[in-house]
């Protein structure tokens, strides 16, 4: 089920910059969630959090639906950066360090063409990550340059008036910011529980921006279908099996996954933040303390969404929207 409504208009657009008048943590408050993040995080290197192994006993697989139909998988790969691999999975044993992936996905169903997170938008330093609390804004930085959201259809022959819609796994600034090279036309569409999340109150959430929501028409995706796989809820977006929404909650209230069925054959679970690499399915590994405690809502709950993704069938490929090398396979 879909529901229309939009943002109100606030943020403007001047001589390319954004307008972040947002209310935004204050910079001694944000010090404080890091530096109390720092500190848990020694500890949490040395001994990471355990598998729930009852919980992982309890969790069943429910069939996948038969689909009827196809789409074809482009990753749109914008920025990249990188970050201790101890840290992207809590206590690895490893002194290296993982590439890390921006971009969006492209998405082509005979019924529409849409983007699932459509990410970055050019000039993202100065238009959008001022918008984050000091200092925030520093350690989820891209390197540069990043390859804006218009540029990266451009290079495959399309604009945004070729997008029909989007939908964001979670709307967290670097997986919406890209909205602001589209036309206002093209809809949004995410969970109500997401986007209350993210646009209710003075302060927005870490990691969130709203200047890139304003003005936005959203479609307020509801999970309303069956148990899919290790996942609770879901919805078939187009009746056909081919985009199923999951509900993959904890990193923010409502993230979802985005299981497709390719013309290539194969079934490919988009996962969004749910985990930043494959790495930590394997391990059963949250994110340490920093980052994770600024920027997953609810990291018991999340860390039940990477048990679910670890239980697994065989043959689901898992592209989280920061694993370089997952994402590359697909550009």
């Amino acid at each position: 089920m879909v529901r229309s409504n939009r943002m109100p208009q606030g943020g403007t657009v001047n001589d390319g910059v954004t307008d972040l008048s947002d209310g935004k943590p204050g910079v001694l408050s944000t010090l404080g969630h890091c530096c109390a993040a720092l500190a848990a995080t020694p500890r949490r290197l040395l001994r990471p959090r355990r598998p729930d192994e009852a919980f992982l006993s309890r969790v069943r697989a429910a069939p996948l639906p038969p689909a009827k139909g196809v789409v074809r998988l482009t990753a749109l790969p914008q920025a990249r950066m990188s970050a201790p691999t101890a840290i992207v999975a809590e206590g690895a044993r490893s002194l290296g360090h993982l590439p890390m992936a921006m971009g969006a996905f492209l998405i082509e169903h005979a019924q529409a063409r849409f983007l699932v997170d459509p990410a970055l938008c050019a000039g993202v330093h100065d238009r959008v990550l001022p918008g984050l609390p000091f200092p925030v804004g520093l350690l989820v930085s891209p390197d540069k340059p990043v390859l804006g959201l218009a540029d990266a259809l451009a290079a495959r022959d399309l604009s945004g008036d070729d997008i029909d819609f989007t939908l964001a796994t979670h709307l967290h600034w670097d997986h919406v910011s890209g909205l602001l090279e589209l036309p206002d036309s093209v809809e949004l569409r995410v969970p109500a529980i997401e986007y209350e999340w993210a646009t209710s109150g003075e302060i927005a959430p870490y990691g969130v921006v709203r200047a890139p929501l304003r003005g936005r028409a959203i479609g307020n995706l509801e999970l309303d279908g069956p148990p899919v796989l290790t996942f609770t809820r879901s919805h078939d977006l187009f009746g056909d099996g081919s985009v199923l929404l999951v509900d993959l909650p904890g990193h923010t209230p409502g993230s979802i996954g985005v299981m497709l069925a390719v013309d290539d054959g194969t079934r490919v679970l988009l996962v969004g933040d749910a985990i930043w690499n494959t790495l930590q399915i394997k391990l059963i590994r949250e994110k340490a303390p920093m980052p994770g405690q600024l920027f997953d809502a609810d990291r018991d709950r999340a860390f039940e969404t990477i048990q679910r993704l670890h239980a697994l069938p065989e043959g689901i490929e898992v592209i989280p929207s920061h694993d370089f090398d997952a994402v590359l396979a697909r550009a």
